[in-house]
């Protein structure tokens, strides 16, 4: 087994700023689809969240030296992932335009399949219709919960990590994603009526 696989995100971004190349493909292999996913929540458009996280490689290879460990090197990288696509946001927002919803980032390839034989058709489309709908609801929301939302409930990261990726305080963060939550159940039952 290779000893990179082995090491901490800390272990190889330490590695990478000694000249390791290598640390910087592990680091990538590790993050690219979590990046994916998270920049897509925000900007739902595949491309542009590609290129969110082209560019997030991009400042973490060129400000390598940057990262201090005083913070988790995942909360570092996210909260790249982050401002990047909150820029893209805005620019959207300055210039007036609209985008419609298409499928998650998991979903993109699988246009082209063929339907499956088995009789389960009726609750995968079910289960889409509702991706869909958690996904409208979830563009819905101000930026502050639909942040919140995104890195604690779709990416799973912890409380701690997600502080240190908005800068709030810990009681904040609690707060803000009760309120989120709350606000998410109240768009949902909207889109179902």
């Amino acid at each position: 087994m290779n000893e990179k696989f082995q090491l901490t995100d800390e272990e190889l971004i330490s590695r990478f700023q000694s000249g390791d190349e290598g640390a910087f493909e592990e680091i990538v292999n590790r993050y690219a689809d979590r990046l994916l996913n998270f920049a897509y929540r925000f900007v739902l458009d595949r491309e542009e969240a590609e290129d969110i996280v082209q560019d997030t490689f991009l400042k973490v290879y060129q400000n390598r030296h940057a990262y201090k460990e005083i913070a988790k090197f995942s909360t570092w990288i996210y909260t790249i992932t982050g401002n990047l696509a909150k820029t893209i946001l805005r620019k959207r927002r300055n210039r007036k335009m609209f985008f419609f919803s298409r499928t998650a980032p998991e979903d993109h390839d699988k246009e082209m399949e063929f339907p499956s034989t088995d009789r389960q058709p009726a609750s995968k489309l079910e289960g889409k219709i509702e991706e869909q709908m958690i996904q409208r609801a979830i563009v819905k929301l101000p930026e502050h919960f639909r942040t919140v939302i995104i890195l604690r409930d779709i990416q799973d990261l912890s409380y701690e990590e997600i502080s240190n990726i908005i800068d709030a305080p810990l009681g904040t963060v609690k707060s803000r994603i009760n309120r989120a939550r709350l606000k998410l159940q109240e768009e949902l039952e909207h889109l179902r009526e």
